[in-house]
């Protein structure tokens, strides 16, 4: 369908531009006399920038989108205008795909496309659905720079607990990573070489250095088995967690796991109130912000459990009403919920509740992993103690027969 740019004349004598799509020019007037007195000019948008290509479709993660937003609000609070400010934004981004992106959407501005039609185009494999919709409801509010900034504000929180998680997670799985390589050099060359050493005294083994044998004996004989068994496993559960049926199942049993079951429905709530309360913030109207909100969650379970409310709001009942059927969202959640939106006050209760389940999904992970540390370390002495039974008993069996 054809993109025209007009200018238009409202009653009061203000001008206005702006674009619109249509199947003919007489429709595209039709459409602006709806709020304009008259059409000053009308001119059809360029097709050039619509068929140059999409950006690759690679995710593009929180922390570029966080400084690049930060620059939007400053290079906007300036007073630029939109295409010189992607420009700027353009010109200091360290990502790659970013920048591609910006360098697509700053022509698509310049030849009359609306920012957030151009991010859609550009951007829909790349670009989270919070961000893409966030912009629309600004542009449509006419407050690009306060939608700009609060999606810094969200991006960097969200790359602030990633962060967290991952530096949390370091020492765990260098521990993990260096105890399976000793098992397997264990396993792979030291029990062969005394079990041959065994085998030449013709001792009676106790268990302990029977069972050890027989585990060498069993990985040795079916390591690439259980590999591609592995593997083949891990990729069926992947593709039925992304069907219909497979993904909500999947996601409901992850929240019955003990410890991580609560980290991820902590999580949940954060990314729900963070989200609905942005898109709020920024102006979009409720039923909206609620689906975008439902498809940002990870969680499928979650994500479904916030979905299933909107045929409830759309019939004109409060959100917090909808939310007490919801089973697996948290209980606080739903009531602080119920009270923001009473009290007239939902974007700034979501906003507290969003950092409240931000520090407990903090507390939470680093707990479970201050727990997983010495798990490790228990379960390396376990084995170690066990293959110094195995190594040191035949022995005394063995001297004592002397």
């Amino acid at each position: 369908m054809p993109t025209y740019k007009y200018e238009g004349a409202c009653a009061g004598g203000e001008t206005v531009s702006g674009v619109v799509e249509a199947v003919s020019q007489s429709d595209a007037v039709a459409q602006i006399r709806q709020s304009c007195e008259a059409v000053l000019s009308l001119k059809e948008v360029p097709k050039a920038a619509a068929r140059s290509p999409r950006v690759r479709s690679r995710k593009i993660p929180a922390k570029g989108l966080a400084l690049t937003c930060r620059q939007f609000s400053i290079i906007l609070k300036a007073g630029l205008p939109l295409v010189q400010a992607v420009d700027l934004a353009a010109g200091q981004c360290t990502n790659k795909v970013l920048e591609a992106l910006l360098r697509q959407v700053s022509a698509d501005v310049s030849n009359g496309w609306s920012l957030s039609y151009s991010f859609a185009l550009r951007g829909a494999d790349s670009l989270p659905v919070t961000f893409l919709e966030t912009v629309r409801a600004g542009e449509e509010s006419g407050d690009l720079l306060s939608s700009f900034r609060r999606m810094a504000d969200y991006f960097e929180q969200m790359n602030k607990t990633r962060e967290h998680v991952a530096s949390a997670l370091t020492y765990p799985t260098f521990v993990g990573f260096v105890a399976v390589i000793v098992v397997s050099v264990i396993m792979g060359y030291a029990v062969p070489s005394f079990t041959r050493t065994f085998e030449s005294m013709n001792i009676d083994l106790p268990w302990v250095t029977r069972a050890l044998i027989a585990v060498s004996l069993f990985f040795r004989k079916y390591t690439l088995l259980l590999i591609v068994l592995a593997v083949l496993v891990f990729a069926a559960l992947r593709f039925y967690g992304t069907t219909e049926r497979g993904g909500p199942r999947l996601a409901k049993a992850q929240l019955r796991i003990p410890v991580i079951g609560g980290i991820v429905r902590m999580s949940g709530a954060s990314q729900f109130a963070h989200t609905l309360s942005t898109l709020l913030t920024a102006g979009m109207p409720l039923l909206q912000a609620i689906e975008v909100s439902g498809r940002t969650m990870t969680n499928r379970c979650l994500s479904g459990e916030v979905l299933s409310t909107l045929p409830g709001v759309e019939s004109g009942r409060p959100l917090g009403e909808c939310m007490t059927h919801a089973k697996e969202l948290p209980p606080m959640l739903i009531q602080m919920t119920a009270v923001g939106e009473a009290t007239g006050s939902m974007e700034s209760t979501l906003k507290v509740l969003a950092e409240y389940y931000d520090n407990e999904t903090d507390v939470r992970t680093r707990r479970a992993l201050s727990l997983l540390e010495p798990a490790i370390i228990v379960v390396l002495s376990v084995f170690v103690v066990f293959i110094l039974l195995a190594v040191y008993l035949p022995m005394f069996s063995m001297y004592s027969a002397i």
